[in-house]
């Protein structure tokens, strides 16, 4: 927009006003011809507008303070006003375009202005052409070679540039200072030359393909510059200097020292490390040695980390820092093949006298750096010939001594020294180890914490568990019991062989869902209250039923004993149990599930299946019947009852791990029962179970005919003289003269309660087997309950003779009515 057509858009304003909006106004004017040429840069200090007959129409505030003409003086006026003689065309302006030319300006004050000024041609609204001039101060000044060539000569920075040939030509301030080398002595050499070997290679390889393909290169090397200075990082860079053709004429080869950098990385690297690779597991000896292994060859050349022996031991760790102090040696690496510097094993407890370091270390709890020449280390070596041997021998001169403290509590010492690096630790150093102690501090305490407590957790689960069997000859049993080697803790997998009435068997297996304490005690009530319901000889359907019961009892006590404020949320109490009787009476089998794997039976001949039993829910759902399942088992067959831990696993799924179970179990029909159980556990298992594993194997056994008699007799006491006289003849057939008179006694009791009080049949059973069992069973279902006689009762007194005349004696219910017995234990027998 041009002055005249702004004036006429808005009429009284000024031409300071005028003018401003005309350069403003560029905003919304067409370039001239409709050139894309870019438009001014907003931000440029000095603009002016000038119309077709070479009016300046427009003047910023820029232009005021580089000329110093108003707004009010400069608007209106020819812009040859503006320009100094002989500088101008015909209209008083140079030849400009939006490139920019050098003009020389005149100022108010009559003083030459050198300026570099563009125009950017363009119509106003109407038509009417016009330019807008931006006008900056010179960009160059003529070059100073003298300072230029003075600038390199003393920078600071190593700056070496080469020739085509890879020669030197010139070398800096910094250069002279990093090699020792003066520039003359350097002028015409070849960088391998001038650097150690083992930079000098690297640096040219990067010179030549910086020649080669003209494009600069950026790499990092680390080594000395000169060989009696110290190690460094340096940053080198390659850069090409070209000739205006773009030939690559020289090389400029510039280095920055980046140690502090490069070692701040690199600690933040270890210390990450650290972090990711320390405490991978939650075993001591192996936590120490990640330590040791991550700290070697980045921070030290041999490291030794030692725990005070009482934690060791399982005793709250309680350094003295009076006498010697018992250090057992839980890890150590070395940059060396074999550790050489080491004079203790791991495993090894060794004695630290007071003055040593790290018995300082322990009952201050500070850490503290030392060279090998320090008293403290003198006087420790004099305590401790072999490694003040070592300390020699080596050539160890910087040591540090790090506590590793935990919670509060001083667990042990770590010990980091230098022979091979040069250069002694730092302060910086001490930090680092500090941390690194301090983290892997964390991590053994959590896994003398975690072995504490899984060793009471398991020494409480095996102490629940059965550590060796009652006596019967049922069946022949042989277990396994893995715990978790997870995090997650132990769990509440059981199993039990619990003899019971009639020369039976009850094998049970079960699993409480989750793991840790909670799981173990739970277990341990379950097996206590399944122990309980069997002495009372319940089927194994109502027995789950009564289990289940107790679950749900015991889920409901948990809940309500619950504060809200603690952090352990009890959850629902949830279990499998699976428990099979045998008789080998009948060679039959009778089981009941609640929600546990199927058991798999083998017959003699190696045929392997899983018995069909219905799963029913598991115990702690409540309210939901279980069912039985009965099936011939042929003596010498196999048995297997197992928790999900053993088929369900990492490597394979449920579905192959009992296919697995069964050809394994195929396999072994014929071999010990103990090699199967290995054999088991071997091909099933990983060598750390994700979960608890039970297994129970037992082979079957069948009692003869011959050790089982059976007499059915009338519901008349007549008969009970006759029954005392069958038993004694039997018992004189097996040779157990010395049971006689008490199984004659027994035997005379049970008959005559059971026609007494008793409902027909009645049956007198008798089987020998580890003890003499006599069984009386009638059609009634009542149970008769021992009581003490009064002096002058006259009945009452029967079962009390039982009872004391009997090892153990019981009664169980069937749908026939009830059976009691009673089992005489047996002497040595004759022949």
């Amino acid at each position: 927009m041009s002055a005249s057509s702004a004036s006429a858009t808005v009429p009284g304003a000024t031409v300071a006003e005028r003018a401003e909006r005309a350069v403003t106004g560029m905003g919304d004017a067409t370039p001239l011809g409709g050139s894309r040429a870019a438009r001014p840069d907003p931000a440029d200090p000095a603009t002016a507008v000038v119309d077709d007959r070479g009016i300046v129409t427009g003047w910023s505030t820029g232009a005021e303070r580089l000329l110093g003409y108003p707004r009010g003086e400069a608007v209106g006026s020819p812009v040859t006003r503006l320009i100094a003689p002989d500088a101008g065309s015909g209209d008083g302006l140079p030849d400009l375009s939006p490139a920019g030319t050098t003009a020389l300006l005149r100022h108010r004050d009559g003083r030459p202005v050198p300026a570099r000024v563009r125009a950017y041609p363009s119509v106003d609204r109407t038509g009417r052409a016009q330019r807008l001039l931006v006008v900056t101060s010179p960009e160059h000044s003529p070059p100073d070679l003298v300072t230029a060539d003075e600038a390199f000569t003393q920078c600071r920075l190593p700056v070496i540039l080469y020739d085509s040939a890879l020669r030197a030509v010139r070398a800096s301030a910094g250069a002279v200072r990093e090699l020792g080398l003066s520039e003359e002595r350097m002028r015409g050499r070849r960088v391998t030359d001038i650097l150690p070997p083992h930079l000098c290679h690297r640096v040219e390889d990067g010179m030549g393909r910086v020649l080669a393909s003209g494009e600069a290169e950026q790499f990092h090397v680390r080594g000395r510059a000169r060989p009696d200075g110290p190690e460094k990082v340096w940053s080198v860079t390659v850069s090409p200097l070209t000739t205006p053709a773009g030939q690559v004429r020289h090389l400029e080869v510039s280095a920055l020292d980046v140690t502090e950098q490069q070692l701040a990385r690199e600690r933040l690297a270890l210390l990450n490390d650290v972090g990711a690779q320390v405490g991978s597991t939650l075993d001591v000896m192996r936590t120490a040695q990640e330590m040791a292994d991550v700290t070697v060859g980045r921070l030290a050349d041999f490291v030794t980390v030692d725990l005070l022996d009482s934690l060791c031991r399982g005793v709250e760790p309680r350094p003295s820092g009076t006498g010697t102090v018992p250090l057992r040696r839980v890890a150590q690496q070395s940059a060396l093949p074999g550790v050489p510097e080491a004079v203790r094993a791991p495993g090894d407890v060794d004695d630290y006298p007071e003055s040593a370091p790290p018995v300082r270390c322990l009952a201050t709890g500070t850490p503290s750096l030392h060279r090998s020449e320090d008293a403290a280390i003198r006087e420790w070596g004099r305590a401790d010939p072999d490694r003040a041997e070592v300390v020699r021998g080596f050539g160890i001169h910087s040591i540090m001594v790090v506590p590793l403290r935990a919670r509060g509590i001083t667990l042990g010492v770590a010990v980091l020294v230098r022979h091979r690096r040069e250069e002694p630790f730092s302060h910086d150093d001490l930090l680092l180890a500090e941390e690194i102690a301090a983290r892997t501090a964390v991590a053994i305490d959590n896994a003398r914490r975690y072995t504490l407590e899984r060793g009471t957790a398991l020494a409480l689960q095996r102490s629940l568990l059965p550590s060796r069997f009652s006596a019967q000859e049922a069946v022949e049993a042989a277990h396994r019991y893995l715990p978790a080697r997870t995090r997650a803790g132990l769990g509440g997998d059981w199993f039990d062989v619990i003899p019971l009435s009639g020369a039976r068997v009850a094998l049970v297996v079960g699993d409480v869902v989750g793991h840790g304490l909670r799981a173990s005690a739970t277990m341990g009530r379950l097996r206590t209250a399944v122990h309980t319901l069997a002495d009372v000889d319940l089927p194994p359907d109502e027995l789950l039923t009564h289990l289940d019961d107790l679950v749900t009892h015991l889920a409901t006590e948990e809940c309500t004993a619950y504060d809200e404020a603690d952090l352990d949320v009890p959850t629902g109490l949830i279990a499998t149990c699976l428990y099979v009787v045998h008789d080998p009476v009948s060679s039959r089998c009778t089981a009941a599930s609640a929600g546990h794997p199927p058991p798999v039976a083998v017959t003699p001949d190696g045929t392997a299946g899983f018995v069909d039993v219905p799963p029913g829910p598991p115990l702690g759902v409540g309210g939901l019947p279980f069912e039985t399942v009965e099936w011939d088992v042929p003596p010498g067959s196999l048995l297997a009852l197992y928790t999900d831990g053993l088929v369900q696993g990492a490597g394979h799924d449920l579905g192959r791990g009992l296919e697995l179970l069964r050809r394994g179990l195929g396999r072994s029909a014929a071999r010990p029962l103990e090699t199967v159980c290995d054999e088991l556990i071997r091909t099933l298992l990983p060598a750390r179970p994700g979960d608890d594993v039970a297994l129970l194997v037992a082979r079957t056994r069948a009692l003869d005919a011959d050790r089982v008699v059976t007499w059915d007799l009338p519901s008349d006491p007549a008969v009970v003289a006759d029954a005392r006289a069958q038993v004694l003849a039997r018992l004189d057939a097996w040779r157990l003269r010395d049971a006689a008179f008490t199984a004659e006694l027994v035997v005379s009791e049970l008959v005559t309660n059971a026609i007494r009080y008793g409902q027909p049949p009645v049956q007198l059973r008798l089987i020998r087997g580890t003890a003499l069992i006599c069984e009386v069973s009638d059609g009634s279902g009542t149970a008769p309950h021992l009581r003490r006689a009064r002096t002058y009762d006259e009945g009452g007194r029967g079962l009390l003779l039982v009872a004391q005349l009997a090892q153990r004696w019981g009664t169980r219910h069937h749908e026939g009515g009830k059976t009691i017995w009673a089992e005489i234990e047996l002497a040595e027998r004759d022949g």
